[in-house]
């Protein structure tokens, strides 16, 4: 299984590193011809519009929907998530995202660079999870088929919806590659 990491911005190295403890080949993406070489996709954390609009310049935002919504399995952390919801708030006039996970998600909710965090989590039933908050989104709603697997106090910051999997928060921070593992072992039973 080749896991490809979208290389436009944000924690590349540190989400090849925790592919890599949870025993999966990751690969940097940078061209469509890359993207076609990956049995799954992590699009890392940075900014969501500089995400979409070096998608757009380095002519990946069509090719990267299309596997998406031909069933490639990917998994997007902070704006990584944003990228995944199908909708919005918050966003730029004109953002968009690749969409996927049948949510509303809101860019920033936890506000500026300066109120970052981390907290403990219980992600998927795995037990207490150090999560690292920064500049983070949350989701504000899901459809009935998104399963919600960890929450901040009332809020949604981890999902899945078939094979697409988002976190508000960096797991690829903490050392601790459970998030990746699952998403590993998602990718396997697809």
């Amino acid at each position: 299984m080749k896991i490809g990491v979208l290389a436009l911005q944000g924690d590349v190295r540190e989400h090849l590193d925790a592919l890599a403890e949870a025993g999966a080949a990751g690969f940097p993406v940078r061209r469509p011809e890359e993207l076609d070489a990956a049995d799954a996709l992590v699009i890392p954390g940075g900014e969501s519009t500089t995400i979409w609009k070096l998608a757009t310049a380095f002519e990946l935002l069509e090719p990267l929907r299309m596997r998406i919504k031909a069933g490639l399995p990917a998994y997007g952390s902070c704006a990584g998530m944003i990228m995944l919801a199908d909708r919005i708030e918050g966003g730029v006039e004109g953002q968009q995202t690749l969409g996927g996970i049948d949510m509303v998600v809101r860019r920033n909710a936890f506000g500026r660079q300066v109120d970052s965090f981390e907290a403990d989590l219980d992600f998927a039933g795995r037990g207490p999870l150090r999560a690292v908050f920064i500049r983070a989104p949350w989701v504000e709603s899901v459809a009935a088929d998104v399963e919600v697997l960890a929450r901040a106090g009332d809020r949604i910051v981890a999902v899945r919806q078939g094979p697409l999997l988002a976190t508000s928060f960096h797991p690829e921070l903490t050392g601790d590659a459970r998030v990746h593992s699952y998403f590993v072992e998602m990718v396997r039973e697809l």
